[in-house]
């Protein structure tokens, strides 16, 4: 039924909405143009505070706050106010994504420092009814985003979509040569909408996550992704998410949270810590921040490490 309602909001209105905004664009941009990693046009602007606060804006905090039906909720509301803008519900398919990833403690730290939990032929157990809505969303976004395929909106959203796809294949799924080429896909994307306009900062998370993740890879394994097309540059991979850490609108947090594990894995307490609690003071209705957070200063007191 969810997904029928999903498939009827296609055919309201004509309007496309800008990228990072609101407000309805122009008539020549309501032609097939635009999408990315996760929102607007307006996103130089964004980052320098000049936006006003949209439903997006709201889902997305909501989200990092771990209020997953209040996200729904916003994000929601924003599909139907603009049926036509492929973010709402490729936003709305994060926070299903998200809210599994809290399920199955896939967000907690020690899950990606410690590569037996990351890297192993276990599957997890998916709920599967949001499983159902998260696919339906993702499907949703994707169709929106395949008739403006040159708009920065729509690309975005599929840069988005494909990056969400990859971590529901590899952290849940374990099938890390089907995630590997959405990874790939939403990278080759983000980079198609950078050349465009390299303010879009959400985007460059994209570029930032392949390169990070498969530069902590044995070193066959990078040499065999990197003949594959992959990137696996670490340096380049931490200066693109601080990028995005520093000015993205709606994955700056999420930037941010992937920074703190960069840090842990290389033993660097001090800025793991820094950035936790810079994120408890954000997201105060997040429990896996001070959880972390004090998990940390307790290994701190021990002399321990990560």
């Amino acid at each position: 039924m969810e997904n029928a309602k999903r498939a009827g909001l296609f055919r309201r209105h004509k309007n496309q909405v800008a990228l990072y905004g609101d407000t309805p664009p122009p008539t020549a941009s309501i032609m097939p143009h635009s999408r990315l990693l996760f929102i607007p046009v307006l996103c130089a602007a964004a980052a320098l505070g000049h936006a006003q606060p949209t439903l997006l804006d709201t889902g997305y905090a909501q989200m990092y706050n771990l209020q997953f039906a209040e996200a729904h909720q916003s994000f929601q509301q924003w599909e139907r106010q603009h049926p036509q803008d492929p973010l709402g519900f490729v936003s709305d398919a994060a926070a299903y994504l998200f809210s599994e990833f809290d399920r199955l403690h896939i967000l907690q730290s020690e899950f990606f420092t410690h590569d037996d939990h990351f890297i192993t032929d276990h599957k997890l157990a998916p709920d599967l009814a949001v499983k159902a809505k998260f696919d339906a969303a993702l499907s949703a976004a994707r169709q929106l985003a395949a008739r403006a395929p040159n708009d920065k909106n729509a690309m975005f959203a599929s840069v988005l979509a494909g990056g969400l796809q990859s971590d529901y294949t590899a952290l849940i799924d374990k099938r890390y040569v089907a995630a590997w080429k959405d990874m790939k896909a939403s990278r080759q994307e983000a980079e198609r909408l950078l050349a465009r306009d390299p303010d879009c900062y959400d985007a460059w998370v994209a570029i930032g996550v392949e390169n990070y993740m498969l530069s902590i890879k044995p070193l066959v394994l990078r040499l065999l992704l990197r003949a594959a097309g992959g990137e696996a540059d670490r340096k380049v991979g931490i200066e693109k998410l601080r990028l995005t850490a520093a000015k993205g609108r709606y994955l700056a947090p999420f930037a941010r949270l992937l920074l703190g594990v960069a840090a842990l894995r290389e033993g660097d307490v001090t800025q793991a810590r820094e950035t936790l609690a810079a994120l408890t003071k954000e997201y105060p209705r997040n429990p896996l921040f001070p959880q972390e957070l004090q998990r940390l200063n307790a290994m701190g007191a021990r002399g321990s490490h990560p």
